[in-house]
């Protein structure tokens, strides 16, 4: 009998620039639980030791937050798993780079963490092997980590032709040969049918489970805020617009936050209620934000997605910076931060 994956309903600390503080991805373990999700992954963009220092390992005090998070997860039932990516290791993959390969793997074996996901998301494509080279990588990290649960993402992870127009020529039947040479149990992630999808629906997703040969994990780029435009909007609004009847065209979906972690509660009640645990309810973002920060967020909800910090402009920004700083918690100092700019995207942020 074939055993069936868990469905993966939660997080993904995925964003660049400016990431959680340890205090918030601590207080996520409790808040997922307590929204009745089950899945966090860390990978967030501005840490150097999965990305352009991968074969590095990280300091001890950042090791031991990961140790940290870890146990905090793992004693909330949360599965909870780490995002490594190794930069164009598929371009240059000979004796020397998979030592260096399984080496990091051994470490990040240490945190007995369920979930382990290699990334090749916002990387150069234009390579002819490109998915018989990352699958070759991704079969040996399944031989090294044989606990975890292995998720990838493609370096094409959309039929958004964003992608290619960034990232070079996607490679003739890049999908159909990656869903073919991948081992079956692999998780594959999929944004939808753009980077940051507006809507999603089954017959969205049928053409990609066709030439992947297999149900895809949503990565969902809502409410994430990390781009030049987006950082300047906080998205507060449910998620919405999301087929409640995706099955059985996912293995899960998870939602790439803000990089205002607790301000990105309110967005993953959509989250909540889709699959139907529904714990989010404006009682609970009440106490969680802080009573006086929500009342506010929720009155000032549509200028804040609407207008954004151009459309408001300076004036404004800082008479609700003054407003918001002085209310008590962290959600309102994250509101009161996003709006004297201390979230301002700094296109430095792409290549570190």
């Amino acid at each position: 009998m074939v055993k069936l994956k868990e469905a993966l309903v939660g997080v993904i600390e995925g964003f660049y620039g400016r990431s959680w503080s340890i205090d918030t991805r601590l207080a996520y373990a409790d808040y997922l639980c307590e929204a009745g999700l089950n899945t966090f992954i860390y990978c967030p963009k501005e840490d150097p030791y999965l990305r352009r220092q991968w074969q590095r390992d990280w300091p001890v005090h950042k090791w031991g937050e990961l140790q940290q998070l870890s146990k905090a997860c793992a004693e909330r039932g949360i599965k909870w798993g780490v995002g490594l990516s190794p930069v164009e290791l598929y371009r240059d993959y000979g004796a020397d780079q998979r030592q260096q390969l399984n080496s990091k793997l051994q470490r990040l074996n240490e945190l007995e963490a369920p979930l382990l996901a290699i990334l090749f998301d916002d990387m150069p494509g234009d390579l002819d092997a490109l998915a018989s080279r990352q699958a070759e990588i991704v079969s040996d990290v399944c031989r090294w980590a044989p606990t975890a649960r292995v998720l990838v993402c493609p370096t094409y992870y959309s039929f958004d032709p964003a992608l290619q127009r960034y990232f070079g020529r996607m490679p003739v039947d890049y999908w159909l040969q990656l869903g073919r040479d991948l081992p079956a149990d692999v998780d594959i992630f999929w944004t939808g049918n753009e980077v940051c999808s507006k809507s999603i629906s089954a017959s969205d997703l049928e053409p990609i489970t066709e030439q992947l040969g297999r149900a895809v994990l949503l990565w969902d780029n809502y409410p994430v805020n990390d781009g030049a435009v987006r950082s300047n909007f906080l998205y507060t609004s449910k998620l919405t617009a999301r087929s409640p009847n995706l099955n059985p065209y996912i293995s899960g979906h998870l939602c790439n936050p803000m990089n205002q972690g607790l301000l990105s509660l309110p967005a993953l009640s959509g989250l909540a209620e889709l699959y139907g645990s529904g714990r989010l309810t404006d009682e609970v973002l009440c106490r969680m934000l802080g009573p006086l920060t929500w009342e506010r967020v929720s009155r000032d909800r549509q200028l804040f997605e609407q207008q954004g910090l151009s459309g408001m402009g300076s004036q404004q920004c800082r008479k609700l910076a003054l407003e918001y700083g002085a209310l008590p918690g962290a959600a309102a100092l994250e509101v009161s931060q996003w709006l004297r700019g201390e979230y301002s995207f700094d296109p430095a942020c792409l290549t570190v």
